[in-house]
């Protein structure tokens, strides 16, 4: 936690105590406030530094886009098509960054296998199925990767 959340939440606990010396009730409504901003902040923490690399097909079925929806950096991302035998790497993506390879030929169905790393070297591995006639992604997944689920 650095230095300015710091300051919020002993600033915030503060208000709570005058609050409740005031009157309890106000001060137990500031207290699940503090309750709320501390969730808040371990949430942001966990999701700090995490790249997310997505892969699906285009439109014209002749490409695969590899997009980095995270927050940081992915490096070393190797993308396999599977059972097309097809293998392609792309050396780095910032946040928001996408690429592209294009194939030889139009993809009727196929998996993407997507291995990388963040800056500090963890491993990630994740697979996409990847379908020309329909959307591959899996509806009920979050966004945002929270309390550790990756």
């Amino acid at each position: 936690m650095d230095k300015n959340q710091k300051i919020v939440l002993v600033m915030g606990g503060l208000i709570a105590l005058g609050l409740f010396v005031i009157e309890p009730f106000f001060g137990l409504i500031a207290l699940v406030f503090m309750i709320a901003i501390l969730m808040t902040l371990r949430i942001m923490g966990d999701t700090e530094d995490y790249p997310l690399v997505t892969a699906e097909l285009a439109e014209d079925a002749r490409e695969i886009i590899v997009t980095n929806t995270g927050t940081a950096r992915a490096q070393n991302i190797r993308v396999a098509l599977v059972p097309l035998d097809i293998e392609f790497e792309v050396v780095s993506l910032d946040p928001d960054e996408e690429s592209g390879f294009s194939l030889p030929s139009m993809v009727s169905e196929a998996k993407a296998v997507v291995i990388y790393e963040n800056a500090e070297g963890q491993r990630f591995q994740r697979s996409y199925p990847l379908t020309a006639l329909g959307a591959g992604r899996d509806l009920t997944e979050p966004i945002i990767p929270i309390f550790g689920r990756r």
